[in-house]
């Protein structure tokens, strides 16, 4: 089972106590995935179709409960995908007109209605129950194990509008794109995609999903202090490959027995300990130096090596 199918599984086994709600998730389920027949002056004939044996069930129940309406539902294999098919008609029956008008399908002289109707979504609740059968409908979110990604799909263009106002109604900043002749209302990002199922009340899924992104942002810093840490030692690693180096040429030119106290004392403690850092370089030091002071006579050995191969001592 498909990442989105658990979440709508999930959303299908929530029913809204209040009365008001239900009417809110019928119709964005109805929107997004019904298409209504017209077979005659005020003679229409609904069609619902979900590939999701949950939401079908749902969507009748839905019907039956909040408009009693009848139901006819069709099973079909797809023989390409190897799932089922659900198909839910509302035959003709003369309350369908009133009840496709009640859910915003219709406006009030029974032509067809685009984007939500406001009386539908003023309170929150229905709001938030209208957000959840658009996803339903035509939802989609990605296995978090992948890339954060989560769409609804919408036929026109009000819809989409509709569908951003109302997330935004709840803080949550949505864009939209066009894909052909249909619109997708989509978020990018863990942080919005928690927040969405976390409205609409599918905790489980919103668990899992944190959980995923906890793991990740904890793969994500280790693997930057692994590279920190890598880039770093490659970094002291040369360091210490040119010191060693200026070391041998003073001391082919100058000598290291020629040099100051301090500078030969660390000359031979680099050549020593080809691989520690300045910082524990100078802690084998007697007295220890700062790694302040290392650096500084470094570059004074760095100098004189700088000025041996300017003299033809080494190229």
């Amino acid at each position: 089972m498909s990442f989105t199918a658990e979440v709508k599984d999930e959303l299908s086994r929530i029913f809204p106590k209040r009365t008001c709600c239900p009417k809110a998730e019928l119709s964005a389920l109805v929107r997004v995935e019904g298409t209504l027949h017209v077979t005659g002056k005020e003679h229409y004939r609904l069609e619902i179709a979900t590939e999701t044996a949950p939401v079908a069930r749902k969507t009748i129940k839905l019907l039956h409960d909040v408009y009693s309406v009848k139901t006819e539902l069709t099973v079909r294999r797809s023989v390409l995908h190897k799932a089922n098919n659900y198909l839910i008609t509302v035959p003709a029956q003369p309350r369908l007109p009133q009840v496709m008008n009640d859910l915003g399908i219709l406006d009030d002289s029974l032509s067809i209605a685009y984007g939500i109707a406001p009386r539908l979504v003023r309170k929150d609740c229905c709001a938030i129950s209208y957000l959840r059968g658009a996803f339903l409908g035509g939802g989609f979110v990605a296995d978090p194990h992948g890339d954060f990604h989560f769409e609804l799909t919408a036929e026109t263009e009000e819809l989409a509008d509709d569908l951003v106002a109302l997330m935004g109604r709840f803080g949550i900043e949505t864009k939209t794109i066009q894909r052909r002749s249909l619109h997708a209302v989509y978020l990018k990002g863990a942080e919005p995609i928690v927040d969405f199922l976390a409205l609409v009340g599918a905790h489980r899924a919103l668990l899992r999903t944190e959980d995923v992104r906890i793991i990740k942002s904890m793969r994500n810093e280790v693997n930057r202090l692994v590279n920190a840490e890598t880039a770093n030692v490659v970094k002291a690693t040369g360091a210490a490959v040119r010191q060693l180096e200026d070391i041998r040429v003073v001391a082919e030119g100058t000598g290291l027995d020629n040099l100051s106290p301090a500078l030969a004392e660390l000359a031979y403690l680099r050549l020593e300990h080809p691989d520690v850092s300045l910082r524990e370089l100078g802690e084998l030091a007697e007295p220890p130096l700062s790694k302040s002071a290392v650096y500084h006579r470094m570059r004074r050995i760095e100098e004189m090596a700088s000025e041996a191969r300017g003299t033809g001592i080494e190229e």
